[in-house]
């Protein structure tokens, strides 16, 4: 509840931002003013039951055009911040250059009253009377406004092409020092944030299955996020996955997503089973390659712990084999802290979509400590994927979604 206040809390103030730029700053008082306000209102009225309706089937028609002015209101919002500072210079140079003393009153004519009469002054009519010009201020506005509205518009289009498009593959190489080299070579094939819910179709399910098989990885892990509503609503979109390929099996642990489910997410662990994908819920499997053996473990997500299911590095981690390398499924990034105490050789995350809206990057990379990609932290290697599918609006800037073929190397 109190994030659902926060974000309409935010979504609020940013229309009241797009009011005072896009609506005050490009109309006088009228019709047109009170028209563009109250759609304004409308728009934020139409974010709200889209965030609502997502949640119930019933309100899924309005997820589409909902989320998708969330992504145009944010954009908007960012081109017009940035337009602020040209802005106001252009403002500061115009007042500068603005005349400084009205132009003088014309003098009247003199003209004849009659012949041989005296003369008498008598004014000139007036010319007659044009549009006044639009003034300096309401123009930078209008032009502001048009800037913005553009390339919110462009930056969105290209937006959806991306989300809705086929996830790109990266092949990264992973090297491990105290790995057995008989499993130098192992690869696994990460996906992550697949998010099935009401803006996703069965063919989304499909193409990730079909790229995922396509790799011909020895192991395939769901690092969380997989779904966005429960079983009896979502449960076709997630039989493809009954097709997965790989030498080792396919492995699935928790999202933060998994416990918005109502219920939580039992259900969709006793589903996932029933399709051939084990959920690792803080344990672990010995995944036997080449006459070598890797310790491959998962812990839930943090999320968990508010619905009594929280991780535990201890159970998932505690008695293991001395020198044995151990991969570690965690849905978020900042649990490495935890497994870095547990000596473990390398964490697969997902959660942070890479961002999926930039610059909205710069903010996950406050509280995650790695955003995506490879990097070490606390001596741990952390590999965090983009993820294959997108929450909230159907819009990836600067972030496609992604389907990661690792490799492990000594």
């Amino acid at each position: 509840m109190l994030f659902v206040l926060m974000f309409l809390g935010v979504v609020a103030l940013a229309h009241f931002y797009l009011w005072h730029r896009m609506v005050r700053s490009t109309t006088g008082p009228g019709r047109l003013r009170k028209a563009l306000t109250w759609g304004l209102v409308g728009m934020v009225l139409l974010v709200a039951a889209a965030f609502a309706g997502s949640r119930v089937e019933w309100g899924h028609w309005l997820a589409w055009p909902g989320y998708l002015w969330v992504a145009v209101m944010f954009y908007l919002v960012v081109f017009l911040v940035v337009l602020e500072i040209p802005r106001a210079v252009v403002a500061l140079l115009s007042r500068r250059a603005a005349p400084r003393s009205a132009s003088p009153e014309p003098e009247p004519v003199p003209v004849l009253a009659g012949a041989g009469g005296p003369a008498e002054e008598e004014p000139v009519a007036p010319p007659a009377v044009e549009a006044a010009p639009m003034s300096r201020r309401l123009f930078l506005g209008r032009a502001t406004a048009a800037v913005a509205g553009v390339g919110a518009l462009g930056t969105v289009g290209y937006g959806v092409t991306t989300a809705l498009g086929d996830p790109v593959t990266e092949r990264v190489a992973v090297t491990l020092p105290k790995l057995d080299p008989r499993l130098s070579g192992l690869r696994f094939a990460v996906v992550s944030d697949v998010h099935l819910g009401p803006l996703t179709g069965l063919r989304h399910t499909e193409r990730i299955v079909r790229m995922i098989n396509g790799l011909e990885a020895d192991v395939v892990a769901i690092v969380g996020d997989l779904v966005d509503g429960p079983v009896a609503e979502l449960g076709p979109l997630a039989r493809p996955l009954k097709s997965l390929e790989s030498r080792y099996g396919a492995y699935f642990v928790t999202g933060n997503h998994e416990y918005y489910v109502s219920g939580g997410p039992g259900e969709w662990i006793e589903e996932l089973a029933e399709l051939g994908v084990r959920s690792l819920r803080n344990e672990r499997v010995e995944i036997r390659h080449q006459g070598a053996v890797l310790d491959l473990a998962g812990v839930n997500d943090v999320g968990g712990a508010d619905a009594g299911d929280p991780p535990d590095f201890d159970r998932a981690l505690g008695g293991r084999a001395a020198g044995r390398s151990t991969v570690l499924l965690a849905h978020q990034p900042i649990q490495v802290a935890e497994a870095a105490r547990h000596g473990v050789d390398l964490q697969l995350s997902g959660h942070t979509h890479g961002g999926q809206l930039a610059p909205f990057n710069l903010v996950v990379g406050l509280q995650q400590p790695v955003v995506s990609g490879l990097a070490t932290v606390d001596g741990v290697p952390v590999y965090v994927t983009r993820g294959a599918g997108f929450w909230g609006p159907p819009v990836r800037v600067g972030a496609p979604p992604e389907i990661t073929m690792l490799e492990l190397r000594v």
